[in-house]
């Protein structure tokens, strides 16, 4: 190393701003991150990373915001072949008339790799770097994303009926924990239990998943209170409320990741809040379903930690974690009925480390901190709907569009460069989608 310099590494980023989402809220001016072996070892002035940093790679962003990867804690990638397929429906007729019978007819293994490889490469452009996925053939998505070099948590499905990938609830749960065995050392895949919803899976097999995720220390992914119609049927079936029912059978913990949220009383905060529960709110799928309003402010105050993800593409119709923090934060405004409700920063927040610490991997991503993966996601501030600028993470939240990501490295490797894919073949996805569109067409 020459002598002025002190600091060996793979790669140094010199940002306009560099946002790291840490305690302090901070929002760093001319500053670098510095990575090395796919974690970053130093946030520095750029001044000092200039002399001290000998790198095998410099990028110079000096009019971006460099930011940690965005996380779209709740979704279901395949369904990317499925946007647009059944819209302005409301949710039960949505489901049983239409998406459910489309599945029984379409879903297999090569469905769910191509639909992934299409989500994927919309996540990368759009500044996703890690994503929790709910749905048939994880195993399948799991490939997917090792070739592409992005991060999941794989939320095994399990429901009570049969579908394409099993047959009953204890064969659904097998294939989860086979499926954890097999990427219990991956950086890039995590696992979790994903029971459907509260209705669809029954007593039993809820308690089997509640000791299992205990036991290999793994989440568990649930949609809970998703409607008022869900809520009033389980009253109705089992003479309680979902998440009566759920703390009854000891599910509710820091393990459960509650998504949707919308219909919550007083004493269920409570509940959430005393067993360190999360809620992953999906604003654009809620309103385009009607499914009604995560009452985003209250659980804030209630200490109750809120991730943020988009759903699926079948009801969103996009993947756009930009799109759907500003929709969070405007909405949770007009609920709450405050203007300084889920304010910027804390919107950025839940795009980013609650949906990390959600999914149990804040130790690992979800900040840019000394010692975590260096998953990054920059931003060009110089367009014309991003200046003046006198707050970047104001910009951030309020006005970006996605279309001003320009790079984006999964552990330090770059994945999108100034609108190009690098791991994913652009020409070739494009093809085999129009190929699926014409046979889901017909």
């Amino acid at each position: 190393m020459p002598p002025n310099y002190t600091l060996e590494a793979d790669l140094v980023i010199h940002a306009k701003w560099v946002i790291p989402v840490d305690a302090e809220s901070q929002i760093l001016e001319n500053h670098s991150v510095v990575v090395a072996d796919k974690r970053i070892i130093k946030i520095l002035s750029q001044d000092e990373a200039r002399k001290k940093v000998l790198a095998a790679q410099t990028v110079e962003l000096p009019h971006h915001a460099l930011i940690p990867g965005l996380i779209n804690a709740h979704g279901h990638a395949a369904m990317s072949l499925f946007r647009g397929v059944a819209d302005d429906i409301p949710l039960k007729e949505w489901l049983e008339e239409y998406i459910w019978p489309l599945e029984g007819e379409h879903v297999s293994a090569e469905f769910v790799q191509q639909g992934a490889i299409l989500a994927c490469a919309e996540m990368i452009a759009s500044g996703t770097t890690c994503f929790a996925d709910m749905y048939f053939f994880p195993d399948a998505v799991a490939k997917v994303v090792l070739d592409a070099q992005l991060r999941v948590q794989l939320a095994s499905p399990i429901l009570d009926f049969p579908t394409v990938w099993a047959n009953d609830a204890d064969e659904y749960i097998l294939k989860a924990t086979q499926l954890h065995d097999n990427y219990r050392n991956s950086d890039l895949v995590h696992t979790a239990f994903g029971p459907h919803a509260p209705y669809t899976v029954s007593d039993e097999p809820l308690r089997k998943i509640a000791m299992l995720a205990e036991e290999l220390d793994i989440p568990i992914h649930m949609h809970v209170h998703e409607t008022a119609q869900e809520v009033e049927e389980s009253i109705t079936s089992n003479g309680m409320r979902p998440l009566q029912r759920l703390a009854k059978l000891g599910l509710i913990s820091p393990r459960l990741l509650c998504v949707h949220a919308t219909q919550l009383l007083e004493e269920e905060l409570k509940l959430l809040n005393e067993n360190g529960a999360h809620v992953i709110h999906c604003p654009e799928s809620n309103l385009k379903l009607a499914s009604g309003f995560c009452p985003v402010n209250k659980l804030l105050k209630n200490g109750i930690n809120v991730g943020l993800g988009t759903d699926g593409c079948a009801s969103n119709n996009d993947l756009d974690m930009f799109s759907e923090m500003r929709t969070a934060a405007l909405l949770a405004k007009g609920v709450a009925g405050d203007a300084s409700a889920v304010p910027a920063y804390q919107a950025l927040r839940i795009a980013t480390i609650n949906g990390a610490r959600a999914m149990g991997l804040d130790h690992k991503i979800g900040s840019l901190e000394t010692g975590k993966f260096a998953d990054l996601t920059a931003v060009d501030m110089s367009c014309y709907n991003s200046i003046p600028i006198y707050n970047p993470v104001s910009h951030l939240v309020y006005n970006t569009q996605a279309s001003q990501v320009s790079h984006v490295w999964c552990s330090g490797k770059l994945l999108f460069e100034n609108n190009e894919l690098l791991t994913i073949d652009k020409l070739k996805l494009v093809e085999t989608t129009h190929n699926w569109q014409q046979q889901i067409a017909n």
